[in-house]
């Protein structure tokens, strides 16, 4: 008997539309909404004990550092469907090519393809069009 045939079967991976991108977009931002909504722990509590009071501004620290890491986020994913709307959703901002299928997949609000993320992160860029996009369409 000779060697063992191996067989190679490709599989196609059916990716989401741009439908099925808004639909996720859509629920991500009223799960950001839900959650901005609610600031318990941003409140200042006074404590006559010292430990207590460090504990408390280390919790509000953290809250605030969640709530502008999750503002952030939203204003992501609402220029994202923007871009939807505008039918250059998946278009990188920067060089106009598109952003991989997987990229999308995984972070569904990036507006740059990778090459032009990863030297946005090496020039220290913020994604000030991200923003100007929500800003316009508010």
């Amino acid at each position: 008997m000779g060697p063992p045939v191996q067989c190679r079967v490709a599989v196609k991976i059916q990716l989401p539309g741009k439908l099925e991108f808004q639909g996720i977009l859509e629920r991500k931002e009223a799960e950001l909404v839900r959650g901005l909504s609610t600031r318990d722990g941003i409140a200042i509590e006074k404590s006559a004990d010292q430990m207590d009071e460090i504990q408390y501004a280390t919790e509000r620290d953290l809250a605030i550092r969640n709530v502008d890491r999750e503002s952030t986020l939203l204003r992501q994913v609402k220029a994202a469907l923007q871009r939807v709307h505008e039918r250059s959703f998946g278009d990188c901002i920067d060089c106009d090519g598109p952003i991989s299928p997987k990229r999308l997949m995984a972070l569904p609000w990036a507006a740059r393809c990778i090459q032009c993320q990863e030297r946005a992160d090496r020039e220290g860029q913020e994604s000030a069009e991200s923003g100007q996009a929500f800003d316009s369409a508010a």
